[in-house]
């Protein structure tokens, strides 16, 4: 097969932080991906900027914010996640601003990973229209990459101990048109569909959702024979340390 994209090279990371709005968010695909890091004994860390309290019409936003916190926990334990960091920036109504950025700086400071990985901030994606909170998410995550490399943004922090850090990778999830891909043929699939099981209560409430297994497998069936596999999972990468790729010699203007 010919014109295939490219594996990600995940030999050039140890260290990953993924970035959400919602609970259950990374989830629909990527922690497939996560699965298969984790067991080659790369660390992933999870930041969820809310909790997801405003998710369930039937239930009081108290007792979902509760039940999708242990899901989320719960969800990331079975692809290997053990840090599962919450922000309580309010759902649905996600703002970007300086908070946010500051936020995610500080979880990037903190953390040191060498990729972050974030879902699409583009208005329309692969799944449809895309949520609000989702495209906030985004880019305040695009913006913070770099506001955590540079010292002079943020200077509180560094009196916390924390310094200036600038990964290497910048991932998007279901961004359009994605540059590398991810095998998650079987065990990582198995346990990417694990963990977005782990969120039944919530996963109950929403009508005609369809089972987990069916939905990932059919995602990650559909990604992968862009890379040439059974199941993948794709990303639009973007090297921040590579050199800039526009043309510093133009071509002679024609007579």
């Amino acid at each position: 097969m010919t014109g295939l994209l490219p594996r990600l090279p995940d030999e050039t990371f140890e260290r990953v932080l993924c970035v959400a709005a919602h609970p259950d968010d990374i989830e629909y695909g990527t922690s497939s991906a996560v699965a298969g890091w984790t067991a080659r004994g790369i660390d992933v860390a999870y930041l969820l900027l809310t909790r997801g309290e405003a998710g369930m019409d039937g239930l009081h936003p108290d007792e979902t914010r509760v039940l999708r916190t242990r899901e989320q926990v719960d969800g990331s334990a079975k692809v290997g996640v053990t840090r599962v960091d919450f922000k309580d920036h309010p759902d649905g109504v996600l703002e970007y601003g300086l908070p946010l950025r500051r936020d995610i700086a500080w979880a990037i400071r903190d953390f040191k990973p060498d990729a972050v990985v974030v879902g699409t901030w583009d208005v329309e994606f692969v799944a449809g229209l895309n949520q609000a909170d989702h495209r906030v998410a985004g880019l305040a995550t695009l913006a913070a990459v770099r506001d955590a490399g540079n010292r002079w943004v943020f200077t509180d922090q560094h009196e916390t101990g924390l310094e200036a850090w600038s990964p290497r990778w910048l991932l998007v999830a279901a961004a359009q048109p994605p540059t590398h891909g991810v095998d998650v043929t079987a065990d990582a699939l198995e346990r990417g569909i694990a963990s977005l099981e782990s969120h039944a209560q919530y996963l109950a409430g929403i009508p005609g959702h369809p089972p987990a297994r069916v939905l990932i497998s059919a995602i990650t069936k559909l990604q992968g024979p862009a890379i040439g596999v059974a199941n993948a999972v794709l990303f639009r990468a973007y090297d921040l340390q590579a050199p800039p790729s526009f043309d510093l010699d133009p071509a002679p203007e024609s007579s």
